[in-house]
């Protein structure tokens, strides 16, 4: 959602020239080799051997992550296991970002509950600093019991929110009809475990229960198919203009993940801001009805 209190954020790069050249890392990531810990005083760790990461929130304060590359299009997996038990109050992002006042963001948030009641899963686009595209899903799982991969597919045409594999949204590039789309900024991927009772838990009802804490959210098996970016000259495209090895480039929904896609937002959707008539009274963003 872009709130600032997710996580301090890096600079942008300070120059216009990148290098992009396509990286595949291995299914189960090493968490020392592709990320920092960015914020947090300890309460976030890497354990065994760097195929883990956890981070923590108590009442002092919470902790983040970041990615070391930079990428401009690729497909990205993380697996999540969320904090367990009475949640209410926290919130467990993970997203990518680019930086400034007209930046662009993919967001997966994950809003706590009491014991019991399932987790919200939020999702929201930004492109050119406007945010608004809010979309949230109860999931169909406990995802505090074991690990499930949330995915991104970016690329120039659609971003694609998958979990384990099952779409639940695709932004489509509708840029010819004047909608904003991320295509030009490299972003960071970022995670972070805050505290936000103020909103996060039926609008700011329920607060966190701080004799619960700490809270611990856990991370495995990172996967990024993506074009990373440095500085210099391109060298991501080959010569027929699609960076070698990457179907994700062109990459679409076919006929059975819109169905699957569909049922998810049949039975699982719980908010869509393109029939949020109270919320854009003079008519709904332009994307809204585009089939």
């Amino acid at each position: 959602m872009g709130f600032p209190s997710k996580a301090p954020k890096m600079l942008a790069l300070a120059g216009s020239l990148v290098i992009c050249f396509l990286v595949s890392v291995a299914a189960a990531g090493n968490f020392y080799q592709n990320f920092d810990i960015t914020w947090g005083d300890g309460r976030g760790k890497v354990l065994n051997g760097g195929q883990m990461l956890t981070l923590s929130l108590d009442r002092t304060s919470g902790s983040g992550f970041q990615s070391r590359n930079e990428y401009l299009f690729g497909k990205i997996d993380m697996q999540l296991k969320l904090v367990p038990g009475n949640s209410a109050g926290t919130v467990t992002a993970y997203y990518l970002s680019s930086q400034g006042p007209t930046h662009d963001e993919i967001d997966f948030e994950f809003l706590g509950n009491l014991s019991g009641d399932p987790y919200t899963l939020h999702t929201n686009v930004f492109s050119q600093g406007k945010g608004n595209r809010e979309q949230q899903f109860k999931l169909w799982f406990d995802p505090t019991k074991d690990f499930h991969t949330y995915s991104i597919l970016w690329n120039p045409q659609h971003i694609i929110f998958s979990v384990d594999g099952t779409p639940i949204r695709d932004f489509r590039n509708n840029e010819a009809k004047g909608v904003p789309f991320p295509k030009n900024q490299p972003m960071r991927i970022y995670s972070s475990l805050w505290n936000a009772d103020n909103w996060a838990t039926r609008g700011g009802l329920v607060k966190t229960d701080w004799s619960k804490a700490p809270f611990v959210a856990s991370y495995s098996n990172f996967n990024a198919n993506a074009c990373v970016m440095s500085m210099g000259a391109s060298s991501c495209e080959a010569k027929n203009g699609t960076p070698a090895g990457s179907s994700w480039m062109t990459q679409e929904l076919d006929a059975t993940s819109q169905e699957r896609m569909r049922w998810v937002q049949k039975n699982y959707m719980i908010y869509n801001y393109c029939t949020d008539a109270n919320r854009f009274p003079q008519g709904f963003p332009p994307e809204c009805s585009i089939a």
